[in-house]
């Protein structure tokens, strides 16, 4: 599972609020952009159907939410959670501690969220500009920029720390 591509800067969480809009917002995406393939709540033939419809959408990095063995599996660029596991990895962070965690664990990048609002997490009290950015100047690690993420949020945050963002809502 080595990567393909450098680290994209943009990236697209898939979400089961997307629906039959997802392969079109796979298609839009820019070049270069990443794709973290989620969609936790089909089972396993129905999800697994889904990844490979992505995959053959998307020219990009594609990363598998899960444990890097099934990763490998699937034939994705890299895995997406927390905890310690082979190949390109990344993991979805909210505070210092879970920093901590995924530099130890290996990760080559992190999702800090929720930076604003969002409707993934609703009831999550978002980072703000300055925690955010007090957070992201605390690792070496690429910093993606998620929750309530558009472009123009996206840019911004370049001079708090993001390497990048990443969006649902935004690319739908």
């Amino acid at each position: 599972m080595r990567p393909r591509h450098p680290l994209p800067r943009l990236w697209l969480m898939t979400d089961e609020r997307q629906g039959d809009r997802l392969l079109d917002a796979v298609t839009r995406l820019p070049e270069g952009a990443g794709v973290v393939f989620r969609h936790y709540g089909l089972g396993d033939v129905a999800r697994r159907g889904l990844f490979d419809a992505v995959r053959a959408a998307h020219r990009g990095l594609l990363l598998l939410a899960g444990p890097a063995e099934q990763a490998r599996a699937w034939g994705a660029d890299g895995s997406h959670g927390r905890g310690a596991g082979e190949g390109l990895r990344s993991a979805p962070v909210h505070n210092q501690g879970e920093i901590r965690a995924a530099e130890r664990d290996g990760a080559a990048m992190v999702f800090l969220s929720p930076v604003y609002a969002t409707r993934s997490h609703a009831d999550a009290k978002p980072l703000g500009l300055a925690r955010f950015a007090w957070l992201a100047r605390r690792t070496a690690l690429p910093v993606i920029a998620l929750g309530g993420m558009n472009l123009e949020r996206g840019k911004r945050l370049a001079s708090f720390g993001a390497y990048g963002w990443a969006g649902i809502d935004a690319w739908s």
